[in-house]
C-alpha cells in the first residue's frame, strides 16, 4: 500500500473561507457500490456535483429503474435529480468490471443485524471490497460509507495488503426524506484516512460543499467509523429519554410536550428529538445501537454502553403501550374491533417499513383479533409485502370507515392537518390515539373526539380534572 505522506489532521478544519483550497479541480470518475437508499442518492448527487459516476448493484431490476431515471424507492427529490443528471455522466451497471477506471469508489452496501444476534453483518461490505480489488487500479481509493463496527476498515485494509489500494472511511449522516439535501449540502464531512492521497481525493469529491463552508473533520479510520454509531446512539438515547419521561407524565397527569418545550429552551439540551411518542424504527437506529453494544462488548467495553440496552427496551415498550391504549379504548378486548391505522412507514417522507413501529403495532392489533386497515401516502405497497394479513386503504377516510378507534402512527403532514369533523362523520366511534403527539388535541376534542396522546392528559381530563374514558380504562 502507499505509505502516508503526512499524518492526517485530527482537529476540525473548516475551509469554506479559503476559496479553492484543498479542492483540486477537474472531474473525477466515481464508483458507487450498492444502490439502496444510501447508494442511489449518493450516485445521483455525485453526478450533480460534476463527477462521472458509475453505480453498481447486483439487483438488475434496481439498476434498470435507475437507468430509466426512476427511483426504486420513495425519496423526495431523487427522481428529479436522476432526471437532471441522466445522460450527464451518470451510469448504472450490474458488471463490477465497469468500475475499473474509477478514481474513488464508495461502498454503500447494507450492514443488517445478524439473525439471532445483536451484531452487524458485514459480509456484504467484505464481498464488495474483495470484488473491487480484482478490477480497480492501484491508484484508486475505496471509501466506506456503510455503517460498520469499529475496526472494519482496518480488517478490509489487511485484505488489500498485497495491493496499492487504500481504504478510507466517510460516514453518512443522511435522514430519509431529506437525503438529497443532506448529501449536496451536508452539515459536516468526516474523512477517516491514513494518507494525504485519500484526504486530497475526498476534498476533490466534495469540493463544492467545502467551498460553501461545510466543516471538514479529518481523522483516523476508527474514529470515523465510531462517529456515525455514536451519533445514532445519542439520538436514540434522547428519544428514549423523553419517552421514559412520558411514562412518568402518564402516571402523574403531566404533559410531556410542554415539559419538552420547557427543557428544550436550554441550549445544552435543545428541542430536537424530544418528541415523545411511539419511538424510533427504520433500518438504522435500532440495529446500529445493538451492533454498537455488541462491538463494544467484543472490545471489552460493553459496560460503558450497557445503558443502550435500556434505551432499546424503552423504545420497544412504546409499541406495547399503544396496543394497550387501543385495547382500553374499545373496552378491553380487541377481538372484532375495527381499527384504522394512519401510517405504515417508520417515519414520514419515506416508504421504508424496516422495523416500522407503525406496522409492528398494526400486526399486534391484528394478532389480538382486531380488523385492522392501514393507510400511508407512500408505503402501502411495501407494507403489504411485509404484512399481507393486514387490510389496506388508499386514504385516511377510507381506512377509517366504520372504525371503533383511529391510531395515528406515522406523523405525515396530511394526517396532522386532517379535518377531525370530516373524519368523525365516517367512523363508528370517534376515538383517536395520537401515538406521535402530532395532532391538535383541543381541536379534535372540540370535534367530538376522545383524544389520547402519549404522556399527555386528554383534553377531557384537563378540563374536568378526571380521567377520560380511555385513561380510566387504561388505568
Amino acid at each position: 500500500m502507499t505509505a502516508p505522506t503526512t499524518a492526517p489532521t485530527t482537529a476540525p478544519t473548516s475551509i469554506g473561507s479559503e476559496p479553492g483550497s484543498g479542492s483540486g479541480s477537474g472531474q473525477l470518475t466515481v464508483g458507487v457500490v450498492g444502490l439502496g437508499y444510501l447508494g442511489a442518492v449518493h450516485a445521483a448527487c455525485m453526478a450533480d456535483l460534476g463527477h462521472r459516476v458509475i453505480g453498481y448493484d447486483v439487483d438488475a431490476a434496481k439498476v434498470e429503474a435507475l437507468r430509466e431515471a426512476r427511483a426504486p424507492f420513495f425519496e423526495p427529490g431523487l427522481e428529479d435529480l436522476l432526471a437532471r443528471t441522466h445522460g450527464e455522466g451518470l451510469a448504472f451497471t450490474t458488471d463490477v468490471s465497469d468500475l475499473q477506471g474509477a478514481d474513488v469508489v464508495f461502498v454503500c452496501v447494507g450492514t443488517p443485524q445478524r439473525p439471532g444476534e445483536l451484531a452487524a453483518d458485514t459480509q456484504y461490505v467484505t464481498a464488495a471490497v474483495q470484488a473491487l480489488a480484482q478490477v480497480l487500479p492501484g491508484t484508486a481509493v475505496i471509501v466506506g460509507k456503510s455503517t460498520v463496527p469499529v475496526g472494519t476498515a482496518a480488517d478490509l485494509a489487511q485484505t488489500l495488503s498485497a495491493t496499492d489500494l487504500e481504504v478510507a472511511w466517510n460516514p453518512e449522516f443522511l435522514r430519509e426524506g431529506h437525503a438529497v439535501a443532506d448529501t449536496l449540502t451536508p452539515d459536516r464531512l468526516v474523512f477517516g484516512v491514513v494518507s494525504t492521497r485519500a484526504e486530497t481525493l475526498l476534498r476533490r469529491v466534495y469540493a463544492r460543499a467545502i467551498a460553501t463552508g461545510t466543516p471538514v473533520i479529518v481523522t483516523d479510520r476508527p474514529t470515523a467509523e465510531l462517529v456515525k454509531v455514536a451519533a445514532n446512539a445519542f439520538l436514540a438515547t434522547k428519544i428514549s429519554f423523553i419517552n421514559a419521561i412520558a411514562e412518568v407524565c402518564d402516571a402523574a397527569g403531566a404533559d410531556v410536550t410542554t415539559l419538552a418545550d420547557a427543557i428544550g429552551h436550554d441550549d445544552r439540551i435543545g428541542r430536537k428529538f424530544l418528541g415523545a411518542g411511539l419511538g424510533f424504527g427504520g433500518g438504522c437506529l435500532p440495529k446500529d445501537i445493538r451492533a454498537f453494544t455488541a462491538r463494544a462488548t467484543e472490545l471489552g467495553a460493553g459496560q460503558a454502553v450497557g445503558f443502550l440496552t435500556e434505551v432499546d427496551a424503552i423504545n420497544l415498550r412504546r409499541r406495547a403501550k399503544v396496543v394497550e391504549l387501543a385495547r382500553a379504548a374499545v373496552g378491553g378486548d380487541l377481538a372484532g374491533a375495527r381499527v384504522a391505522v394512519l401510517g405504515a412507514a417508520f417515519k414520514p417522507l419515506s416508504d421504508d417499513v424496516r422495523d416500522s413501529p407503525a406496522l409492528d403495532v398494526a400486526a399486534r392489533l391484528r394478532a389480538e383479533g382486531a380488523h385492522v386497515t392501514v393507510t400511508d401516502p407512500a408505503a402501502v405497497d411495501n407494507a403489504r409485502r411485509q404484512h399481507p394479513e393486514l387490510d389496506y386503504a388508499p386514504t385516511a377516510q377510507q381506512a377509517s370507515a366504520g372504525a371503533d378507534v383511529v391510531l395515528l402512527l406515522t406523523e405525515w403532514e396530511e394526517y396532522r392537518s386532517i379535518d377531525p369533523a370530516a373524519l368523525a362523520a365516517v367512523v363508528r366511534h370517534p376515538r383517536v390515539i395520537d401515538a406521535r403527539n402530532a395532532l391538535d388535541a383541543q381541536r379534535w376534542a372540540a370535534a367530538g373526539w376522545d383524544h389520547r396522546g402519549l404522556g399527555r392528559p386528554s383534553p377531557a381530563a384537563t378540563a374536568t380534572g378526571a380521567a377520560s374514558p380511555v385513561h380510566a380504562a387504561a388505568a
